[in-house]
Parts: structure tokens; C-alpha cells; sequence
């Protein structure tokens, strides 16, 4: 059932094509995160299977939103039918009126109805969704020497986001899961549009053509590897070989089973926590990450 309207705010759902709803948005994300979402209408705007509720106000600012999408995972080798939560935020001048509670009860029902099996987000807060059912699921890198790498190809071709984006949007379609324990098996929205928000993200097409590598290397010579993109993932000594790179260590920030690489696992301790909405068994049971250029 809709909630029902509060303080005089009268509350919307679904209204991401309305353009004065996208621009209020938009302008409660900058308010309160200082999150700029314009490059994400430069690279195919928001994610279609989005179900946002929020409340407005009489002259339509965005008081407190909550936005759902669609975000396929696989898990422990297993498909799973996962929406993902983001944009949560209520300005500071309406909190304690329990906006946000009745915006998270409205979201799961939604939720529901859709036959979601787990709901994920990120949050620096994890006392507002633990009530809810939510459980934190630590993430981790893996830290290892960089292996030989394997030489004798042509070199990867850096990309561009402004002159490759079709190229991205047609790998993004048909890529592979970049891990079995814990991966998005699409999100080309959130990929796009944290490659404007990520710090010094390098993207390159491999030899074949048919898989783009997002990395970096630290201020330290430590390589970096964010996100693979492609029909297939190649082997880490495969990516270095490509990029003629010969570092001293390696981090990857997406679980190395399919990178031929052991990596030790370092435990992210940072504020933003990811937490996770599901039945005990579709918890990840080793060690794993989603990729920054993954996050929402």
C-alpha cells in the first residue's frame, strides 16, 4: 500500500522520465553526497529496470528518495535474481518524520512483488537497513607478487569512455561474470558511470578485441586491477603481458578464481560496508568482492 502523505509531502514512484523528477534527483544526490549524475545521461542515462519512491515537496524539490534495480549476480557459481538499493537519502531538515522507514518498507514490497531472491546495497550506515533483515558481507582484495607475464601478443589499445563507448556498451551486453564467488552479470550503467567517478582508472581493450581491463597502478608501482569486461576473463599474467607492465605486486579488486592468481585476502575496513537482504544460503561463503566499477 502507498504511504500515505506526511508533513505535506506528497509521495511518487516511478519517476525517473519525468524530467523535472530526473533534475530532483539529481539535485538531492549533489546535495547530500556530492554526487554529480550528469555524465550518466552522456552514456545511456539511468538504469531502465529502476523502481524509485520518494517524497516530494509542493514546489517539487526531492525530499527523501530511495531508488531499486535490477542487478543479476552470480554467487557461489549460482545465477540469483538480486535488486540492488541506492540513492537513499532524505535532506537533514526532514529527518526523524520516518520518511526513510516507510520508503525502505515500500521498496521491499515492491521487491517482493518483483520475486526478488536477495537485495543488496551499500551504505556507511548499517544500524538503518540491519533492522530490516540486512547482513554486512565483508569485502575483500587480494594482494599477491605479480605473476610472469605472458608475452608475445600485440598490445591492449587504451580506451576512452567519450570516443569507445559503443564498443563498452556492446562488451557490457555479453559479458562474462568476472568471478564465480560474488559478480554482477551486467550493470552497464554503474560501470559507465563510475568510470568518471573512479580516481585514475585506465580502461584497455586486449588483443582479442572482445575484453576491456580496468586498472591502475598505485604512486607505490603496484598494479591494480578493477574490473574485467568481456565474452571471456583472461589470466592476470595474460592482462600484464598485454599491457607490458612488469610490476612489483598485484591488488585485484574482484576475486582472483578466474585470474590464475593467488592472492591473499585483505579485509576492506573502510566506512562503506556492503550489506545483503537473502536466506542464509545464497550468503557468499569465501572471500569476495564486487568491483569499484561496480558499486552503487
Amino acid at each position: 500500500m502507498m504511504p500515505a502523505d506526511r508533513a505535506g509531502l506528497n509521495f511518487r514512484q516511478d519517476y525517473f522520465d519525468d524530467p523535472a523528477g530526473w533534475a530532483a534527483i539529481k539535485s538531492l544526490l549533489y546535495d547530500i553526497f556530492s554526487v554529480d549524475l550528469d555524465p550518466l545521461d552522456s552514456v545511456g542515462g539511468y538504469d531502465r529496470t529502476s523502481f524509485p519512491s520518494a517524497f516530494f515537496d509542493e514546489s517539487g524539490r526531492c525530499i527523501a528518495n530511495l531508488s531499486g534495480f535490477a542487478m543479476p549476480l552470480i554467487i557461489d557459481g549460482r545465477p540469483v535474481k538480486a535488486a540492488g538499493w541506492q540513492s537513499g537519502a532524505v535532506r537533514p531538515d526532514y529527518r526523524g518524520l520516518g520518511l526513510f522507514r516507510a520508503l525502505i518498507r515500500h521498496t521491499l514490497q515492491r521487491g517482493e512483488e518483483q520475486g526478488f531472491e536477495a537485495v543488496v546495497l551499500y551504505t556507511d550506515k548499517p544500524g538503518l537497513y540491519a533492522p530490516h533483515g540486512f547482513r554486512t558481507v565483508r569485502q575483500f582484495s587480494f594482494r599477491g607478487d605479480a605473476p610472469r607475464p605472458i608475452g608475445g601478443q600485440k598490445p591492449a589499445r587504451r580506451l576512452t569512455i567519450e570516443s569507445d563507448l559503443g564498443l563498452l556498451q556492446r562488451l557490457l551486453a555479453k559479458r562474462t561474470p568476472v568471478s564465480q564467488r560474488l559478480a554482477v552479470t551486467g550493470q552497464a550503467e554503474m560501470f559507465l558511470l563510475n568510470c568518471h567517478l573512479v580516481e585514475d582508472v585506465s580502461l584497455s581493450l586486449m588483443p582479442d578485441e572482445k575484453t576491456v581491463v580496468a586498472w591502475r597502478m598505485t604512486d607505490g608501482g603496484a598494479f591494480q586491477l578493477l574490473d574485467v569486461v568481456g565474452e571471456q576473463v583472461p589470466c592476470l599474467a595474460e592482462i600484464l603481458g598485454a599491457l607490458d607492465l612488469t610490476p612489483a605486486s598485484v591488488e585485484t579488486f574482484i576475486p582472483p578464481d578466474r585470474l590464475a592468481f593467488d592472492g591473499e585476502p585483505v579485509g576492506d575496513d573502510g566506512p562503506l560496508v556492503l550489506m545483503m537482504r537473502c536466506a542464509d544460503d545464497l550468503l557468499p561463503t569465501e572471500p569476495c568482492c564486487l568491483s569499484p566499477l561496480a558499486e552503487f
